[in-house]
């Protein structure tokens, strides 16, 4: 009989350091050169100031500046849900004329215009985590969240099997990266004519609104076989009401990132995967960016991170094990 881990060992920080480093200054990317002491201003906006997934993101951002000379100013709304207070942010930026601002926008239509008055100014603009409706935006930062809803409705539905509903517990609406984990999701679930996504909510990035409706979710269709939760927020609230409310391995439920709440249900086995991604790698390599084309280096339309889908089978693979623990405190 296989022995469940009864604890998982935090290891250092995942660097891509050097293989970036390597990268960038045998293309001439920033580092190399007479001006390798030259210093940038560098603006980056992310949804909001908290949560692990946007403190590891941060991580990354400051590993960077380090290496390549730059001022990083690292800020955010409160909330996610404030869109308004993200456009303030931009038009601050603006305002101070940084050499480039790197922006995860909240809402996809609606940081749109405030990206493409940057061009005016000359300020290249990296989109990082999710996506802008600007053509100005020198390149993309993140990981293909098509593909990462593909991969949370490919598992869940080898958990529930090919007849079975299913509930979404998405984040923020109008964001392109939770959009592009739906419509993922709901693409590979198209292959099957009896599985059947019965309900679709938003929790605003909100833990509690998330716990509020998944529990209504959880009461309104008593027949729910899975449940799959599109963000950390998400995630941390649905495995709550999941656990709290005496569904753990009875609803199937598959997760985003890896707050510390989810690796802890993961290894009770209340919740059977996560989707991880890499934001240490995300702020790292956008902040590579942003030097890049503040020095009007030409660049990729996408600079692509990856997602791995993480269970208690793999989650102490020491490849694995960087990625749950990006850092220690």
């Amino acid at each position: 009989m296989k022995r469940k881990p009864k604890c998982i060992y935090r290891a250092g920080v995942l660097l891509m350091a050097g293989a970036l480093v390597t990268m960038l200054t045998s293309c001439g990317g920033p580092g190399s050169g007479a001006d390798h002491q030259q210093f940038y201003d560098v603006d980056m906006i992310v949804k909001m100031d908290r949560g692990d997934y946007w403190k590891t993101t941060k991580l990354g951002a400051e590993v960077a500046a380090k290496e390549f000379n730059v001022r990083l100013n690292f800020v955010a709304p409160e909330n996610e849900n404030d869109v308004e207070g993200q456009i303030r942010l931009m038009e601050e930026a603006i305002e101070r004329r940084p050499d480039a601002i790197i922006l995860a926008a909240s809402d996809y239509e609606a940081l749109g215009q405030v990206t493409d008055r940057t061009s005016y100014y000359d300020i290249p603009v990296i989109s990082m985590d999710s996506e802008v409706a600007s053509t100005k935006v020198k390149t993309f930062v993140g990981a293909n969240n098509y593909e990462a809803g593909q991969k949370a409705a490919e598992r869940l539905v080898e958990l529930t099997g090919p007849v079975s509903e299913i509930g979404i517990i998405n984040f923020a609406k109008g964001a392109r990266n939770a959009n592009q984990r739906e419509e993922g999701f709901l693409d590979y679930v198209a292959r099957f004519p009896d599985v059947h996504v019965v309900d679709i909510q938003y929790c605003g990035s909100d833990e509690y609104l998330a716990y509020k409706l998944t529990a209504d979710m959880l009461k309104r269709f008593p027949d729910l076989d899975g449940i799959v939760s599109l963000s950390a927020e998400s995630s941390i609230g649905a495995g709550r009401a999941v656990n709290e409310l005496g569904y753990g391995g009875k609803v199937k439920m598959i997760a985003f990132d890896n707050p510390p709440e989810m690796l802890e249900l993961l290894q009770e086995e209340k919740v059977q995967a996560m989707v991880v991604q890499n934001p240490f790698n995300n702020g790292y390599m956008a902040v590579a960016a942003a030097v890049q084309a503040a020095r009007g280096e030409k660049l990729e339309d996408r600079i692509p991170t990856d997602t791995k889908l993480i269970d208690l089978n793999n989650m102490l693979w020491p490849e694995n094990q960087k990625l749950l623990f990006p850092f220690v405190k």
